[in-house]
């Protein structure tokens, strides 16, 4: 992963507790598909999903937007996107981060593969809470578990 580093443990696991609203880039509407199931599991723990994908209209009983700028100026006001995370291949991520940094979103999460070490350092440069190549499903299993 080059030069960056993921935030600890212990990080992550303070960031999710934390956290109630995910944005997911690329959540499928094909049950199939890792996204969709992922984003049910983060439904099931208690999080809000707000499906960012042009495709397709609704998905897991959530409206879909086509884009992070179109879903952050749809939501109501008193409500907020706390992650952005990316199910995406890793040559989407540039475009994507720049779009994080210019709504000021807080945190960016880049799932299993999808890897982009200089986005992700632009991210953490940015001030944004950048986790990369790891499952957010895996890692909010284990909060639950531990």
């Amino acid at each position: 992963m080059g030069n960056f580093r993921n935030p600890s443990r212990a990080e992550i696991d303070a960031f999710l507790r934390r956290i109630r609203t995910i944005a997911i880039v690329g959540l499928s509407d094909n049950s199939f598909r890792p996204s969709h199931a992922i984003a049910r599991s983060l439904q099931s723990f208690g999080y809000r999903i707000v499906p960012i994908n042009p495709a397709i209209h609704t998905v897991l009983g959530e409206r879909a937007w086509p884009s992070l700028e179109a879903a952050v100026a749809g939501l109501e006001p008193t409500e907020r996107i706390d992650l952005v995370d990316v199910f995406r291949l890793p040559e989407f991520v540039a475009p994507i981060v720049n779009e994080c940094i210019r709504l000021q979103l807080p945190a960016l999460w880049l799932q299993d593969g999808v890897i982009d070490d200089a986005a992700a350092l632009r991210a953490q440069a940015a001030g944004l809470f950048t986790v990369m190549d790891r499952c957010i499903h895996r890692d909010r299993a284990m909060l639950a578990a531990g």
